[in-house]
């Protein structure tokens, strides 16, 4: 009797995206985090074709809606302060140090210009946008409290504290170009963190501010 023979599977052809359509969507992606800045989330999507240097048709075939698009950009951003957290903790053993590079590079990505914009464009409990925002929420609290915990950081201060006073500072004026404020931008926000540290020398009104509070609001 002859032998049974098994058929070697045969392996599925997995079709990746060309890397001009990979620089397309990342283009896309940049152009509408810097227009959503300026001009808020209902600016035009063929505007920010033309930025990103593609057609409309490219736009859309990446993006189908611009809840597509708003999503992507926020949960992008999110993931981008989310590894500067996880840089600053890993590179260096001065806690407040820590926390000062997170704080700049929070700026740098417009993390909290945009977030704003997720409550009122689209489903706030989308799962990637839910497991960003998870993810990033829990890196801050661990950076703030590596630097409460080695006395650094003044204990009367909360992560809502922290991310309305990032916000506030980071994001430029309505129909500003995002880089061209920069230079200032950093330069307050080294003030705001030389007033985090500890020993505190007043006492602020109320009490810390948490990020519940702040969906509260």
């Amino acid at each position: 009797m002859q032998a049974a023979t098994t058929a070697n599977p045969v392996a599925r052809k997995v079709t990746r995206p060309r890397a001009d359509a990979l620089r397309n969507r990342e283009r896309i992606v940049s152009a509408a985090r810097e227009m959503f800045v300026e001009h808020g989330p209902e600016v035009p999507l063929d505007e920010i074709a033309r930025r990103a240097g593609v057609g409309n048709a490219t736009l859309y075939r990446n993006f189908p809606d611009r809840d597509a698009l708003v999503r992507e950009v926020v949960c992008c951003v999110m993931d981008r302060t989310a590894l500067a957290a996880e840089q600053a903790l890993a590179e260096t053993g001065d806690a407040f140090e820590a926390l000062s590079r997170f704080v700049h590079a929070s700026a740098d990505e417009r993390i909290s210009a945009l977030c704003p914009m997720v409550s009122s464009t689209f489903d706030k409990h989308h799962p990637d946008l839910e497991a960003a925002r998870e993810r990033v929420e829990r890196l801050i609290e661990e950076v703030m409290d590596r630097a409460r915990t080695a006395g650094q950081l003044r204990p009367d201060v909360g992560v809502g504290d922290l991310m309305v006073a990032v916000a506030q500072l980071s994001r430029p004026p309505a129909g500003t170009p995002c880089f061209s404020l920069d230079r200032f931008v950093h330069r307050h926000l080294q003030l705001f963190l030389d007033g985090l540290r500890a020993p505190a020398r007043s006492v602020l009104p109320g009490t810390a501010t948490t990020l519940e509070d702040l969906r509260q609001a």
